[in-house]
């Protein structure tokens, strides 16, 4: 008996796969799935028989069996692969970048086109880009990367000596919060370009586009809507002369998987409610359907940070997870690194490997996986709960990147303690992200005088309403929504929706199991079809990154 989705809605759009159990689903141009009118059908089971719970229970175990052996086989055959390590820096130099034209070193970043430009006679330089990665990503087999994102030697110095070949005097670069520096004789500017193993050189780089003054509007216009219940203190230093560009270092990744999801499906049957004396009790019907989904997936451009400093979005003493708000980037854009797109910026190097990465990445990655599925879902209105999910990485790439950042901060104390706010501007999009310090007597007073104003509703005007109390609630949720935007404490970057991804080979399994009755919740008791886990950096990794 056929137990997937009606074959006259759905084509299969492969050739020579086959399904989980049944019919393969079509994936469109835009990379969504069609089902919103197409529904499982149902298996009839006789029950003086058979119990259906238990051939479902059979079935799934089978089911996770053959998946886990098949993607056993497949990481064992993956690990087996070579490291491809790809030499961005190619045809780099250090010390004198000089102007073709007329040799001059004064070279920095057009940010109105993105363009190097010669600061003496203005010609400018038509950006490179990176030779040798891989562009089609289902393409994409075993290990890549660029060598920017090699692994960092501990005792290589960040401090690089340089002979000037103009006057032949010594310059100096501490590549820890520069790449280029000036020569003390002649004035000439050196750079380091070619990749040394501190992390400091990355494969590519993402230059300014949004110039000073347009991210000062960017950063007054968020403050400006929050001066209200902003620190007096704060109000009175707030300026936006002192925001500074920095290039932040990042890790780019595209990835080239097979994922396998299986578990359980609700769908609503009906809602209803039932008096019990004086109160009544919401119920809902629900027909319960094994799930399955299996389908290709490539990963292009997830992003993640490859400073320890920034990765760290729960640290109490600076609010770093603003920074991580303004993704994503438009990192198909990246131009080859060279040292010059820094000149009038500030940088910080990278301080962790591919190694210690992986583990989020995977987890973040899975999240994509779990995402995306979601379109092929829509059915299981009361939510799907995967008891297995196994994603098989058929290839990876890695790039190690600058990306641009304009940044405001601010210190507030707090008797000895103390808390750096972050006001961020993505330098490419604009999209702007900050925590602004709160005049916590000034917003008790409001929300106590809120609460006040709900007590007098509850007890003179709405006295006969069953849901007058909520009244008394009203203080409580005007503090936790004002302070929510104030501090921002959970913003984060979304990358489970944002992340580019193109999904295909989509096939379905949709077995019904049995109907249940009268179930107390809304949505499906361990339902986890959206759930994400890969949002924050758990402290364990951390401290295993730090010690190494």
């Amino acid at each position: 008996m056929n137990n997937g989705f009606d074959n006259e809605n759905f084509q299969n759009n492969t050739e020579g796969t086959e399904s989980l159990n049944s019919v393969p689903l079509s994936v469109n141009e835009n990379n969504s799935v069609n089902n919103e009118n197409v529904q499982p059908t149902q298996t009839v089971v006789d029950n003086s028989q058979v119990d259906p719970g238990v051939l479902a229970a059979q079935k799934i175990q089978e089911n996770i069996q053959n998946i886990v052996n098949e993607a056993t086989q497949n990481i064992a055959n993956s690990q087996q692969e070579q490291v491809r390590v790809v030499k961005t820096d190619e045809g780099s130099k250090d010390g004198q970048n000089k102007c073709p034209k007329c040799g001059a070193t004064e070279i920095t970043l057009n940010v109105a086109n993105g363009k190097l430009r010669c600061g003496f006679c203005r010609h400018e330089f038509e950006p490179e880009k990176v030779e040798g990665m891989e562009e089609d990503i289902s393409k994409l087999s075993g290990m890549v990367m660029g060598s920017g994102a090699s692994n960092i030697a501990a005792d290589v110095s960040e401090v690089m000596t340089f002979k000037c070949s103009s006057c032949g005097a010594e310059v100096v670069v501490d590549t820890k919060s520069s790449m280029n520096a000036r020569c003390h004789w002649c004035r000439s500017i050196l750079s380091v370009n070619q990749q040394i193993p501190n992390g400091a050189v990355p494969d590519v780089v993402l230059p300014f586009s949004v110039k000073k003054q347009e991210a000062q509007a960017c950063i007054e216009t968020f403050v400006g809507k929050r001066k209200f219940f902003a620190n007096p203190k704060f109000k009175a230093e707030f300026t936006t002369n002192n925001i500074m560009g920095v290039y932040f270092p990042y890790m780019v990744i595209d990835m080239n998987t097979h994922a396998n999801l299986y578990g359980q499906g609700e769908h609503l049957v009906r809602r209803y409610t039932v008096k019990h004396g004086d109160r009544t009790e919401t119920y809902y019907d629900a027909d319960l359907y094994e799930v399955g989904r299996e389908f290709d997936l490539t990963i292009n451009g997830l992003t993640v940070e490859s400073s320890l400093d920034k990765l760290n979005t729960k640290d109490k003493s600076k609010t770093t997870n603003i920074i991580n708000a303004i993704m994503p980037f438009d990192i198909e854009n990246s131009v080859k690194y060279n040292a010059n797109y820094l000149a009038g910026f500030t940088s910080e190097k990278r301080d962790t490997n591919i190694d210690d990465l992986k583990p989020l990445v995977q987890t973040q990655a899975k999240d994509i996986a779990r995402n995306s599925a979601n379109e092929t879902i829509k059915y299981y209105d009361r939510g799907v709960k995967w008891e297995r999910e196994v994603m098989d990485i058929k290839g990876e790439q890695w790039k190690a990147a600058y990306l641009p950042v304009w940044l405001y901060s601010y210190q507030e104390k707090k008797g000895d303690k103390s808390l750096l706010h972050y006001v961020a501007v993505n330098a490419r999009t604009k999209e702007t992200m900050g925590s602004v310090p709160i005049h916590m007597p000034k917003l008790l007073i409001v929300s106590a005088i809120i609460e006040l104003i709900g007590l007098i509703l509850m007890l003179f005007v709405l006295p006969n309403e069953n849901w007058r109390y909520l009244c008394l609630t009203f203080g409580v949720i005007y503090y936790c929504v004002m302070y929510a935007r104030y501090r921002n404490a959970g913003a984060r970057n979304t990358y489970e929706k944002e992340t580019k991804r193109n999904m295909t080979d989509v096939k379905a399994l949709d077995n019904f199991i049995r109907h249940e009755y009268r179930l107390d919740n809304s949505r499906m008791s361990g339902a986890n079809n959206n759930s994400v886990n890969g949002s924050t950096v758990e402290k364990s990794l951390l401290e295993k990154i730090k010690q190494q």
